[in-house]
């Protein structure tokens, strides 16, 4: 039998294939509870048309959870993001550069779905990437 940190592992784990690689807006309904927080994102619909930018920038974008680990209703996972900037971001045109960047999620649950999320993301080194500035140090 699975414990609860084992059963939102595999939670997140889902979520961030469905949602972030898969692109399936939908599925937030599924994962997020009705009352979610997050701080930058504000609600469900915040998340969606945050992950919609995401998406039109970087098409091929592709999410790998590089550790993650939980403790109660708390999963903590550390990832990182590789995408090519094709599309507007934040008012950058498109630059056809590389991105490959850190990011650390903090998850808490509550019955089985995410009711609160922070997130983090080395902002320095992926201006750096989208800007060509910086050579991606990882392939």
């Amino acid at each position: 039998m699975k414990t609860i940190e084992q059963m939102n592992i595999d939670m997140i784990h889902q979520f961030i294939e469905t949602f972030w690689n898969q692109s399936d807006f939908d599925c937030v309904d599924q994962f997020v509870t009705d009352d979610y927080q997050e701080l930058a994102y504000q609600s469900k619909e915040g998340l969606k048309q945050f992950a919609a930018t995401i998406l039109t920038a970087f098409p091929d974008k592709h999410y790998t959870v590089e550790e993650i680990i939980g403790q109660g209703n708390i999963v903590l996972v550390r990832m990182t993001v590789k995408g090519t900037h094709r599309g507007m971001f934040f008012g950058t045109p498109p630059t056809g550069q590389t991105i490959d960047v850190t990011l650390y999620r903090r998850y808490r649950l509550e019955d089985g779905k995410i009711a609160e999320h922070r997130g983090w993301i080395d902002m320095v080194t992926m201006w750096k990437q989208i800007r060509g500035s910086e050579k991606n140090s990882r392939s």
